[in-house]
């Protein structure tokens, strides 16, 4: 070995000690006859002195290193001398004097700063740069430490589902093509001309063909492919915690995942909060009504309250004639967002929020703000068509104290939805709501089973077409299919989605009642799903199962808003690699071995 100990191992009790540390210069102070190097590597930062008078060569080595040099450091571990300790780290109670150093390789300057987190947080970094360069983005302190504990979350799942009887089996990466909700990546086959491979979107087929082989809990850290546009939280290729288990009821799956999840976050970061333990439930209906997504974030409150009735009987005529349609009406209480007195600003904020409002397909926002003085008035446009009244039940309604904003949504049920979903993130954000340290789970549950494709004039699954009806809702797969739930299960955490799953069917008679209802003949069906349609004739168990986002359970953990931060090798936003140059073109003999010809669009040709 080139090195003895880590640079984030040595402290006090190793002084007298001669030791050998290799790693990258993080910071090198010359300070005439003596310079002091930080010595960085992935356990953390040894600072060495070189002295001239000491030993010319380690000084003449160290005065050509530069920062991001790799060097060798053979030297005596001394105690800093009393009031020259660094509290900071936790090798500030020594140093190592330089007897040798030797360089293993120079460094062209760096094109960002990788030992100053602080300074690029404060003046930004192009992401191209980051990505271009990601190899040396990975050295950075906070990189280092997200796949550390990306690594310590993995290890903890593994170790904590071995302890309860699960095994890990891996699945083809090498799958069949199959509509499971997004695009696939096809591989074509050079061995069967004309055929493709898909790169599986989960391994959902193959996990309920381990169960009926009777594998019965099975695990797997699977990697998974979509080829769909790109966001903040989700990639082409990503990592699942898949599960499945036989012989359970949708409780026996949710109650083991919230233990497994509350043992994970008090072990790997015990200074997370969870919200409330257990995890509260909410129906999917519920969710949509008072925050507008299936994911809310409950951290903060910001719900959107149904006063319809109220509203309906108020002067606004738009009010009054949505109502009379059927269409809600109803109020977000932003707590404090008044509380100033300039009048000016207030009208300013209000118009800023329609314009986001605007965004999600609102035509307007109607606001109140009320006064910081119970003597004051109501500020905003429509305070008028309210009697006083009215007003006092408004407030009550809401909640709403003195110095608040209360913003007003109406409109078709779907816009209402969305607009609270647009407001709600950008209020907590403008308010200091969402404690960053805390974690708030919560499961939904009762989803519906089926939404409405209008322009294909089909059903499609709200999660996939595995998913088990509740066993009530059954027979309203031949009379109302729109009013069927799935015994589905979504664990939601700050607004994301961090797991879901559901009981499967098991029954072949059942499974294939779903093929017609989503559009697919039973040719058709036989075809894509043949292999998991006989299996279900050789005695199958019940069985359920759900798949963690192991990315975006890391992100939360890591307090980081993209998922880009926990994957060491992410692509961009267009689903590029700039570091690699991928994807790129193929020879032309690799697609002729493959029997593959290119046709571009003309725009692409011309």
């Amino acid at each position: 070995m080139l090195k003895s100990h880590t640079c984030g191992e040595l402290r006090a009790d190793h002084a007298g000690q001669t030791v050998t540390l290799a790693g990258w210069v993080n910071r090198r102070r010359d300070q005439g006859g003596i310079i002091f190097i930080d010595l960085r590597d992935r356990w953390g930062i040894t600072q060495v002195v070189v002295d001239r008078n000491v030993n010319m060569q380690a000084h003449d080595s160290a005065d050509r290193a530069r920062n991001e040099y790799v060097i060798q450091v053979t030297g005596l571990v001394q105690r800093r001398p009393a009031g020259t300790e660094n509290n900071d780290l936790p090798t500030g109670s020594i140093d190592v004097a330089a007897a040798s150093i030797r360089i293993l390789s120079a460094a062209k300057t760096p094109p960002f700063y990788m030992n100053d987190d602080a300074r690029i947080e404060q003046e930004g970094l192009d992401e191209s740069v980051r990505m271009k360069h990601r190899y040396l983005d990975l050295r950075r302190q906070r990189m280092t430490r997200n796949l550390v504990l990306r690594h310590r979350a993995i290890k903890f799942i593994r170790d904590a589902l071995d302890s309860q009887g699960f095994i890990e089996v891996e699945t083809p990466i090498l799958f069949k093509t199959t509509p499971e909700g997004a695009r696939d990546f096809l591989v074509p086959s050079r061995l069967q001309p004309g055929k493709f491979y898909a790169l599986p979107q989960s391994p959902q087929q193959l996990k309920q063909l381990l169960m009926v082989a009777g594998v019965e809990k099975y695990f797997q850290i699977a990697r998974c492919f979509r080829d769909e546009d790109l966001r903040g939280q989700r990639q082409p290729e990503f990592t699942q915690l898949d599960m499945e288990l036989s012989f359970v009821e949708r409780e026996d799956v949710m109650q083991l995942n919230e233990r497994l999840m509350t043992a994970l976050v008090e072990a790997v970061t015990p200074e997370k909060t969870i919200l409330q333990k257990p995890f509260p439930r909410m129906l999917y209906k519920d969710a949509m009504e008072l925050y507008g997504c299936d994911k809310p974030d409950i951290r903060y409150d910001l719900r959107a309250i149904d006063i319809s009735e109220l509203a309906g009987k108020s002067g606004f005529r738009v009010f009054v004639e949505n109502v009379a349609a059927g269409k809600p009406v109803k109020v977000i209480r932003a707590p404090g967002l008044a509380a100033i007195d300039s009048k000016t600003r207030i009208k300013q904020i209000a118009a800023e929020l329609e314009e986001l409002a605007k965004t999600a397909g609102a035509k307007g926002l109607a606001w109140m703000a009320l006064p910081l003085e119970e003597a004051g008035e109501v500020q905003g446009p429509i305070g008028k068509f309210f009697t006083v009244e009215q007003k006092l039940a408004l407030f009550e309604q809401a909640g709403a104290e003195p110095g608040d904003m209360l913003l007003f949504i109406s409109d078709k049920r779907d816009i209402v939805w969305a607009v609270t979903d647009t407001l709600r993130p950008h209020l907590a954000k403008q308010l200091n709501l969402a404690d960053p340290n805390v974690l708030a789970f919560l499961w939904v549950i009762d989803f519906p089973m089926f939404l409405w494709d209008e322009e294909n004039q089909r059903w499609d699954p709200s999660q996939h077409l595995f998913t088990m009806p509740m066993p009530e809702d059954i027979p309203l797969l031949e009379t109302d299919p729109g009013a069927a739930r799935g015994s589905q299960y979504d664990m939601v955490c700050n607004g994301f989605e961090v797991a879901g799953g559901s009981i499967r069917i098991y029954d072949r008679a059942l499974q294939e009642k779903i093929f017609p209802l989503i559009g697919q003949t039973m040719e058709r069906a036989k075809d894509q799903f043949g292999h998991i349609l006989e299996a279900f004739e050789y005695g199958v168990p019940p069985h359920g199962g759900i798949a963690w986002g192991i990315d975006r359970v890391v992100a939360l953990l890591a307090g980081e808003p993209n998922i880009r931060e926990v994957i060491a090798f992410p692509k961009t936003q267009t689903g590029s690699d700039i570091m690699a140059g991928a994807p790129s073109e193929a020879e032309a003999k690799q697609l002729a071995e493959l029997f593959v010809q290119v046709v571009l669009p003309e725009e692409t040709q011309a």
